[in-house]
C-alpha cells in the first residue's frame, strides 16, 4: 500500500540523540513536517505528470468523509513573518481570474472524485475577505454542488482587523451564505514590532471596531491569532498583547509561536533562545488558563466554551483523525492515507504556473509524493502535536499497527522522562513535555528527517534567500 522507503529511512537512531538535536535546532523542528523536502522527501517524488489524475484517484479510492481547503492568496500587505504562498500587490488585482480558476479546480476534483462528504470546510489564505464577498459566495455555491458537506458542520474563514473593521457588508454576506465561524489575526500590538513585520496598517486601532462589526454579524464562533517568539519582543510586550486580546473576549484565543524558515525574517532566528520562548508561551497559557480559556499541554488553541476544541471543523478532524484533505488554490496542500501533494506556484508563490494547468485541464499539482509508512505516520503525529496528543484509536485505524509498535523506543522514552503519558484514548504531553515541544516532535520523524537533524548547524541564511527570492 506505502511505497518502500529509501535506505535513508531504514536507518536507527538514538532517541536521546535525536531529541537533542530537535532542541538544538528548534526553530525548524516543529508541527511543519518534513523539513528539507527535496533531500528527505526527493525520493518519492512523482515525476510524470501524466500520471497524477490517476493516482489521485487510487488515493482517494475509499475515502469518505474528507476535509476540505480552498486558498486565496492574497493580502494586503505580505507580512514579514509569513512562510505561505501569497502572492506579490500586482497579482493581487487578478482576484477574478483567479477565483474562477480555483472553481475550475474545484469542479475537476469533483469529476474525478464523485461526491464525497465533507466533514470540515475552511477558506484560508493569504487573506479569504481581501476578495469581494460575492466571489467567496460563488466557491460556497460551486462546493455545495459538487461536495457534500456534512450536516453540523462548521465553515471557516479568515480576515485582518483592517478589513473587518472597513467592510463590515463582508461580514455580514459571510453570515448570509452560510459561513459560522472566523478567525481574525492580530499576532501583536506593539507599534514598533508591528512596522518590523510590515504590519502595522492592522494596528489596535482597529481590533474594537472589528470586534463589533464581527458580533453585529452574528458571529459567535470568534477566535483570535496571537505570535510570540519574535527578536525584540519583550515579556512586557507579549502580556500586553495577550491582555489586548483577552479584551476582545473571543472565544477562542490560538498562540502560533514564530517559524522563521522561509520567511524575511529568518536571519533574526538566532536572536531568539528556546528559553525565550518558553517564558512566554508559559506565561501566556498560565493568563488564558486564569481567564477561563482551557487548553491541554502542548494545544495552541485555548477555548472558553466547554466541551469545544476552539477550532474549525476542518484542523479538528485532520488533528484527531488524520482525516485525508483535498487542498484547492495556489500552492495548496493534499494529504491522504498514501500521499501528500502541493499545488503549481508553492515555491514560485506566484499565479501563472496555476493558471496555465487549470486553463490546460490538468490537475494543478506542482509535486506529488507517494510515500513510505514512516512519512505518513510522522505527518499525522506532527499534525496531532497541535493538539499536544496522539489519538490511539485514530493512528491505529489509519495506519493498521498500535502507536507503541510503530514508536516503541521513542516513546519509552517520551514516557521515561515524564515528557508524554499515556491515557485511555490518547498518548499525550505532559507539562514538561510542553517545554520540549521541539525535541519530542524530531522523536516522531521518519529517519531521513532525524539524520538532517542530527547533521543541521543551524545555518537560516539559506531559508531568508529563497523567501526574499520568491517574495
Amino acid at each position: 500500500m506505502w511505497t518502500q522507503p529509501q535506505v535513508a529511512d531504514r536507518q536507527v537512531y538514538a532517541p536521546a540523540d535525536v531529541f537533542a538535536a530537535g532542541e538544538r535546532n528548534h526553530h525548524i523542528s516543529n508541527t511543519a513536517y518534513p523539513i528539507a523536502h527535496d533531500q528527505t522527501w526527493g525520493p518519492y517524488r512523482v515525476r510524470d505528470r501524466g500520471r497524477h489524475r490517476e493516482l489521485v484517484a487510487q488515493a482517494f479510492a475509499g475515502e469518505q468523509p474528507i476535509c476540505l481547503y480552498a486558498h486565496i492568496p492574497f493580502c494586503e500587505k505580505r507580512c514579514s513573518f509569513c512562510e505561505y504562498t501569497v502572492v506579490n500587490r500586482e497579482e493581487s488585482k487578478q482576484t477574478l481570474p483567479y477565483m474562477q480558476r480555483l472553481e475550475q479546480e474545484l469542479n475537476a476534483y469533483g469529476d474525478l472524485l464523485g461526491p464525497r462528504k465533507v466533514a470540515g470546510f475552511d477558506i484560508g489564505g493569504g487573506t479569504p475577505s481581501f476578495v469581494p464577498a460575492e466571489q467567496i459566495e460563488s466557491l460556497l455555491r460551486a462546493v455545495r454542488q459538487r461536495f457534500e458537506l456534512a450536516q453540523g458542520r462548521r465553515i471557516s474563514i479568515e480576515t485582518t482587523p483592517k478589513i473587518a473593521a472597513d467592510e463590515p457588508e463582508k461580514l455580514l454576506a459571510y453570515r448570509a451564505m452560510g459561513i459560522e465561524r472566523i478567525s481574525m489575526g492580530i499576532q501583536v500590538i506593539q507599534p514598533d514590532l508591528l512596522r518590523i513585520l510590515n504590519r502595522d496598517s492592522n494596528g489596535i486601532e482597529h481590533h474594537f471596531r472589528a470586534l463589533e462589526n464581527i458580533r453585529r454579524a452574528g458571529f459567535d464562533d470568534f477566535n483570535v491569532d496571537l505570535m510570540y517568539g519574535f527578536a525584540n519582543q519583550s515579556l512586557e510586550s507579549w502580556q500586553a498583547t495577550v491582555e489586548h486580546a483577552l479584551a476582545l473576549n473571543p472565544e477562542a484565543i490560538t498562540l502560533y509561536r514564530m517559524r522563521y524558515k522561509l520567511t524575511r525574517i529568518s536571519d533574526q532566528a538566532d536572536q531568539v533562545t528556546l528559553e525565550q520562548v518558553r517564558v512566554l508561551s508559559r506565561w501566556a497559557k498560565q493568563r488564558l488558563k486564569a481567564a477561563g480559556y482551557l487548553s491541554n499541554p502542548g494545544k495552541n488553541t485555548y477555548c472558553r466554551v466547554e466541551g469545544d476544541s476552539g477550532t474549525s471543523d476542518y484542523i479538528r478532524h485532520r488533528v484527531v483523525q488524520g482525516m485525508p484533505y483535498l487542498g484547492l488554490g495556489l500552492g495548496a496542500q493534499t494529504f491522504t492515507a498514501t500521499t501528500i501533494s502541493y499545488n503549481d506556484g508553492a515555491v514560485g508563490k506566484n499565479l501563472m504556473p496555476y493558471f496555465r494547468s487549470v486553463d490546460a485541464g490538468l490537475l494543478p499539482l506542482q509535486d506529488f509524493y507517494q510515500l513510505p509508512l514512516v512519512h505518513m505516520m510522522a505527518k499525522m503525529i506532527c499534525v496531532s502535536f497541535y493538539f499536544g496528543e496522539v489519538n490511539r484509536a485514530a493512528f491505529k485505524r489509519k495506519f493498521g499497527l498500535p502507536l507503541e509498535a510503530a514508536y516503541g523506543p521513542e516513546i519509552d522514552f517520551a514516557v521515561g522522562e515524564g515528557l508524554m503519558q499515556w491515557n485511555d484514548a490518547c498518548l499525550s504531553m505532559t507539562s514538561r513535555g510542553e517545554d520540549h515541544f521541539s525535541g519530542l516532535c524530531a522523536l516522531f520523524h521518519a529517519p531521513s528527517v532525524k539524520g538532517y537533524l542530527l547533521d543541521y548547524q543551524g545555518d537560516m541564511s539559506k531559508h531568508r534567500r529563497l523567501a526574499l527570492k520568491v517574495g
